[in-house]
């Protein structure tokens, strides 16, 4: 393998081929990139058969156990036939592999589109299916696995910002805001408590969805981990209070069906909200080194990006002393 700056930078087309090729398929020397930063997703051409989805993983990110762990929980899900997208497995039940320095998963291509989510028609059907996979998620634990919580997606990331990206001018008033932010949400953390955590996908946006025949399929469990249900839910909703009102209703409409949804849960979605806000900007940061980031963020930690994310973030700490929504 020959040096490069990043890792991801030995990811050629030939070989991503010696890699798939490496359990037994034959490729046509199709490949093309799909969209994925976190690690590298290809889609790999393979002789008088369909496409595969070739996953490698970021070097460091997850362990084997971890990645492990995502896998069991794909298949967990498939063997109760919920429509996910699981890894495939070769003849010796294996599928995570290893390759040049790499570890790196196949699966099976899965065409359809992006959910449209104020489509009020297709909320139950995510409900009903979120339910079905929550019912699974609340069986066992992940052991692995990380939690969804304040110290690593808040204080950690808020750390990761100060230290080394912030710009003097705006280091005062993002601590400042910052700091409220963080107490808030200890706050309504400690007074929800206890939150039950469950498997939990951990990334419902519409990109880890898709959407065919009228049914959707979930992929991408990259980022499952421990949380509250509401975690797979609240980022389906969108638009004024009204709206997101409607929504929600149309969506624990279904997942009633399967699973009984604590409404006490609502109460938690301003602050995971805000803790995704400031994960994201920890993430582009702590990703700064692949030359893919910058290249596809270039706005990321200019003085423009930092004045406006400080207002948002001033404007979530008013919408964390709104009142949660509501259910009828």
């Amino acid at each position: 393998m020959t040096e490069s700056r990043h890792p991801f930078q030995n990811l050629t087309p030939g070989f991503i081929m010696d890699a798939v090729e490496s359990q037994g398929f034959h490729c046509d020397c199709r490949t093309f990139a799909l969209n994925s930063y976190e690690n590298r997703v290809y889609q790999v051409g393979i002789d008088e058969e369909q496409p595969l989805i070739a996953k490698f993983y970021r070097p460091a990110r997850w362990n084997s156990e971890q990645i492990m762990e995502e896998h069991r929980f794909c298949f967990e899900l498939a063997e109760h036939e919920l429509p996910v997208v699981a890894p495939w497995r070769n003849g010796s039940g294996e599928s995570l592999f290893d390759y040049g320095g790499f570890r790196f998963t196949l699966y099976k291509r899965q065409g359809g589109h992006a959910p449209e989510f104020d489509n009020l028609d297709n909320l139950p059907i995510l409900g009903r299916l979120l339910g079905r996979i929550h019912s699974i998620g609340a069986v066992q634990p992940f052991l692995h696995r990380p939690v969804l919580d304040c110290r690593s997606f808040g204080y950690e990331s808020v750390a990761l910002i100060k230290e080394r990206f912030i710009p003097a001018d705006y280091l005062p008033s993002y601590e400042a805001v910052t700091s409220r932010l963080l107490e808030t949400i200890d706050d309504i953390l400690g007074a929800a408590a206890p939150i039950r955590f469950i498997r939990c996908h951990g990334d419902c946006h519409a990109g880890n969805i898709l959407w065919r025949d009228n049914a959707p399929h979930f992929v991408d469990f990259d980022d499952a981990r421990m949380a509250p249900a509401i975690q797979d839910l609240w980022m389906m909703l969108s638009g004024d209070r009204q709206r997101r009102t409607a929504q929600l209703e149309s969506l624990i409409e279904g997942y009633r069906e399967f699973r009984d949804f604590d409404p006490r849960e609502l109460h938690l979605v301003e602050a995971l909200r805000t803790l995704r806000m400031l994960h994201y900007s920890a993430w582009l940061g702590s990703r700064w080194d692949d030359p893919a980031f910058p290249d596809t963020f270039p706005w990321f930690n200019t003085v423009r990006y930092w004045g406006e994310q400080i207002l948002e973030l001033r404007e979530q700490l008013a919408l964390l002393a709104e009142p949660p929504l509501e259910l009828e």
